[in-house]
């Protein structure tokens, strides 16, 4: 019996190794892709937010327009972006392929994930988890989308024009702001995934809709403390661009959990009705 189990063991960690693999190759392949084509990735995708023309400063100078507040029109970036370290540009160039690599094959490794993880729930477990898949998928690039085109070019606004005295110019590392970009981006796909977190807390019955309202004012703080993690300038403006989104997921949740609550109650209540039938 030992023997039979320590098999089935053996043949479950080596089905989780192949997918393990594919999903490990999948991100490999996308970031040979992107090591390939790294100079217009650069060009067009990773300094992007350091230009006046990005749509985000775009949208942010017609809302100035529209409420009277001509400040809010970007007119340059004063800051230069060098490379000091001899290994600079080529790490970077590896960092920024992972993360893209990382960003195009996360739908694929997420479904690799589930393919393990499905054939071990119960049918019901099954019902309840449909569309999970894409569910985390489009939570995380959305996620990455609010990263690179609000908080982002935001931060890298908020710290170009910031100066404690006109003796100082802003000469930024391209390690600092490779780094800076793409934990923006990574750390804002992640936060994104809250709602999904609840989504399957709330359907084991961990967390409710009542004790997260009753918890709301606590969130707040926390909240405040995520949005200091993910944020590495550590700027107010920053802080507030990311915390309010986060505040919108944390309500969006407990919709999320009370429409769980919801049917969890309606199925007990015809789960009790047909067992009173029965007998």
């Amino acid at each position: 019996m030992s023997e039979e189990k320590e098999m089935a063991f053996l043949d479950h960690l080596e089905e989780l190794r192949w997918h393990v693999v594919r999903a490990v190759g999948a991100t490999f392949i996308c970031m040979i892709v992107a090591f390939v084509f790294i100079r217009e990735i650069f060009d067009k995708i990773v300094f992007a937010p350091a230009k006046i023309d990005f749509p985000a400063f775009k949208y942010m100078c017609d809302l100035g327009k529209l409420v009277g507040l001509d400040e809010l029109c970007v007119t340059e970036l004063p800051f230069k972006i060098q490379s000091r370290q001899m290994t600079g540009q080529f790490m970077m160039s590896l960092t920024a392929s992972f993360v893209i690599g990382l960003i195009v094959a996360f739908p694929y490794v997420v479904w690799e994930v589930w393919s393990f993880v499905r054939p071990g729930l119960q049918t019901k477990e099954r019902k309840f988890s449909k569309g999970a898949v894409f569910a985390i998928s489009f939570l995380f690039l959305l996620g990455v989308f609010f990263g690179y085109y609000i908080l982002s070019p935001m931060t890298i606004w908020f710290l170009a024009t910031y100066s404690i005295s006109p003796l100082i110019s802003n000469e930024f590392d391209i390690t600092s702001y490779v780094s800076t970009i793409a934990s923006l981006i990574l750390g804002c796909g992640l936060l994104f995934q809250f709602p999904m977190v609840i989504y399957f807390l709330s359907k084991v019955g961990i967390v409710t809709p009542q004790l997260m309202r009753n918890y709301r004012k606590h969130s707040i703080v926390v909240i405040l403390i995520l949005g200091a993690i993910i944020t590495p300038s550590g700027d107010p403006f920053s802080l507030t661009v990311i915390s309010l989104p986060l505040y919108l997921l944390f309500e969006i949740s407990i919709y999320i959990s009370s429409i769980v609550q919801k049917r969890k109650l309606k199925q007990e209540a015809a789960d009790l009705l047909a067992d009173q039938q029965s007998s």
